[in-house]
């Protein structure tokens, strides 16, 4: 979801999360983005940060990104879950007690405005909650303001932190303190208590490895990261890897592999928006949505695989030959991939140019470079179904 490539300076002040101080005394070494100064890696750097998530745990603060409820003022679960419906292309009516799904919101010519994951709380009726990205989260939350009718009402969350504990060690590093986190699958969510801290626990994340996400009032954030921390199978990560790890596991980046012109069709995500809503609409741009979902999109997200070593990064055109005069796409993110020691990237074609092991060239630096379209994702995602 998060994009996770530093942000020019916008000349407005830098926020800091609750963990800043803690980054800086450890060594993370600290990058301008979406606002916030946020850690790019710390002293393991980049690689071995990477593959410590993927072979232990790597802790993550994001408490940058905006988390939010929407509470309808009747306390039935139909009012909110209308009202969202009208926004979001899945179904959130059908959200039971502990479900979260992933969705966008939608502007009215069909595309994405923002990427984010929607969930129903066990703990209230007639409530969702809701987490956004750090660079759009205003923009989204005057979105819900205008959009969300007078018997809604949104509650925006800056007094909570927010981590993310991935890789294999996450469930037991996790259940010492929440036992239950053990019993959850991917996307569902419970509550707990991590030493005085009562805490809002989501099987999720955006690595494609087994893990969590972990909503922690701002007062206990420092102690909370410290006890995951202390423990020897726990690495803080860093911007820079958590870029790698989600580029691997083949997932979106918002303002880079879609934005506000690209359709969740476009950007194959189709599978997010249930069979319902599918055919129903009723939610921002459906018209576009559904024709696409009838007829096929102009263009499509694609994993490329380079042929050599060299790497071939966002803006890139894509040619459907060596010679060919007239770019058929466009590389939206690439970089190196640790496990696969290997450069990967993801692009959009036209479907023609779609199908896994079509050839195709990147231009980069006046030199046309062979890639080839590559299933995603590029590592199998481990995560608990």
């Amino acid at each position: 979801m998060t994009n996770a490539s530093p942000s020019p300076n916008t000349g407005s002040p830098v926020r800091k999360t609750p963990l800043h101080a803690w980054h800086v005394a450890n060594g993370g070494r600290m990058v301008s983005f979406a606002g916030y100064e946020l850690p790019v890696q710390y002293r393991a750097g980049l690689m071995q940060e990477h593959i410590h998530t993927r072979t232990a745990a790597g802790l993550f603060d994001v408490s940058h990104m905006g988390v939010a409820y929407l509470t309808a003022a009747d306390g039935r679960q139909e009012t909110v879950a209308a009202a969202f419906e009208q926004v979001v292309p899945c179904d959130v009516a059908g959200l039971k007690p502990g479900q979260q799904r992933y969705t966008q919101f939608l502007n009215d010519e069909g595309g994405i405005r923002d990427d984010l994951m929607v969930w129903r709380p066990h703990e209230r009726e007639g409530q969702l909650g809701i987490i956004v990205n750090a660079a759009c989260k205003e923009a989204d939350f005057a979105f819900l303001q205008e959009r969300m009718p007078a018997s809604v009402v949104l509650a925006i969350r800056d007094d909570l932190a927010l981590f993310a504990l991935q890789g294999p060690a996450a469930e037991a590093l996790l259940a010492a303190s929440v036992p239950q986190a053990a019993e959850l699958k991917f996307l569902q969510v419970t509550r707990g208590r991590i030493g005085d801290a009562e805490v809002s626990v989501h099987r999720s994340g955006y690595t494609g490895e087994d893990g969590y996400e972990i909503a922690v009032p701002a007062e206990h954030a420092v102690a909370v990261w410290e006890r995951f921390t202390a423990d020897p199978r726990v690495l803080p990560i860093g911007l820079g890897a958590r870029d790698s790890l989600r580029l691997e596991a083949g997932l979106c980046l918002y303002g880079h592999d879609m934005d506000p012109s690209t359709s969740p069709v476009e950007a194959n995500l189709a599978w997010s928006m249930q069979k319902r809503r599918r055919q129903e609409g009723g939610f921002c741009g459906a018209d576009r949505i559904q024709r696409e979902l009838r007829e096929g999109p102009a263009r499509l997200r694609v994993g490329l695989k380079p042929v050599g070593r060299a790497p071939v990064r966002e803006g890139a055109p894509l040619f459907d030959g060596e010679a060919s005069a007239t770019p058929v796409g466009r590389v939206t993110s690439g970089g190196y991939g640790p496990t696969l020691a290997a450069p990967i990237a993801m692009g959009y074609v036209p479907p023609a140019q779609s199908s896994v092991g079509t050839r195709l060239f990147a231009e980069v630096r006046g030199q046309r470079l062979p890639v080839d379209v590559h299933a995603l994702p590029f590592v199998p995602s481990r995560c608990k179904r």
